[in-house]
């Protein structure tokens, strides 16, 4: 008898499975909506699509009467702004601090615990200091992003680098290779993909400290619109707004694996994926 564990599903079958889910959410909300909708024409909380589409129109394709600006790319480009200034400098931080810590016993002293201890600090509870000491412009948002997620950068790059085979640094070092000459010739290329696995999964985490930041001290952005817009309970605009950062988040992670395929190829060799 064939146990279920061992069955796979045949690419049809593993299409229908990945479409599914996503039906299933889009006809409950429909139903659900038509529902409300049915018995209360005005209601705000579950609009239709058309409602949507003409929000989508509004908020992306036609100029505001107050800036001429077109919102939500106006909105796009200042959160993809501050996303990928704060996610670049913790991502060459985090490497950096990382490799250290992992590979050399003296760093790894020196930063370890700090690391594990200041990974405990909630970033958004210092959100305020961050204000307070930066501003309300740009820098406290890149900031907040960078301290949200460069612990965790650092702690998983530095135990990436830990499982390091040792053979291969005794081997170097017995051929006489220097620290430096076995950082940058073993550990930074063996490194390299792994730190855009840690950047993948810190992806969410940055979106979050992003919309938060936002939210509370913006004058352009999707989290900010988002929030502004709650206030007018206008959710024809916010849950475009929601799935928009979804698709972008989405679209951020695919880009990283084409890039870590692209770049690294050698780690997908044998695996047939």
């Amino acid at each position: 008898m064939r146990r279920f564990i061992n069955r796979h599903p045949d690419a049809a079958i593993r299409l229908l499975l990945i479409l599914l889910p996503f039906v299933l959410v889009i006809a409950a909300y429909a139903v659900a909506s038509s529902a409300r909708l049915a018995a209360n024409p005005d209601d705000k909380l579950l609009p239709s699509w058309t409602q949507m589409q003409q929000a989508v129109d509004r908020m992306a394709f036609t100029p505001d009467r107050r800036s001429g600006e077109y919102l939500m790319w106006k909105d796009t480009a200042a959160s993809l702004t501050r996303l990928g200034l704060g996610i670049g400098i913790a991502t060459v931080l985090g490497g950096l601090l990382g490799i250290l810590q992992g590979l050399i016993p003296y760093a790894r002293a020196l930063l370890s615990n700090f690391t594990g201890i200041v990974a405990m600090i909630p970033p958004l509870a210092v959100l305020p200091i961050l204000f307070i000491m930066f501003g309300l412009g740009e820098v406290s948002k890149v900031v907040l992003i960078i301290v949200g997620i460069l612990p965790f950068i650092i702690r998983d790059i530095a135990q990436r680098t830990g499982e390091i085979p040792r053979e291969q640094l005794i081997k170097a070092q017995t051929l006489g290779a220097s620290t430096w000459q076995i950082t940058h010739r073993i550990v930074v290329p063996q490194m390299l993909p792994r730190l855009i696995d840690s950047v993948r999964l810190s992806l969410g985490a940055a979106w979050l400290f992003l919309i938060s930041a936002e939210a509370i001290a913006a004058e352009a952005g999707l989290g900010y619109r988002i929030f502004l817009m709650r206030r007018y309970l206008s959710m024809d605009v916010i849950l475009p707004y929601v799935a928009w950062i979804t698709f972008l988040a989405f679209a951020l992670d695919f880009a990283l694996r084409l890039l870590q395929r692209w770049a690294f190829r050698w780690m997908y060799r044998g695996e047939g994926r």
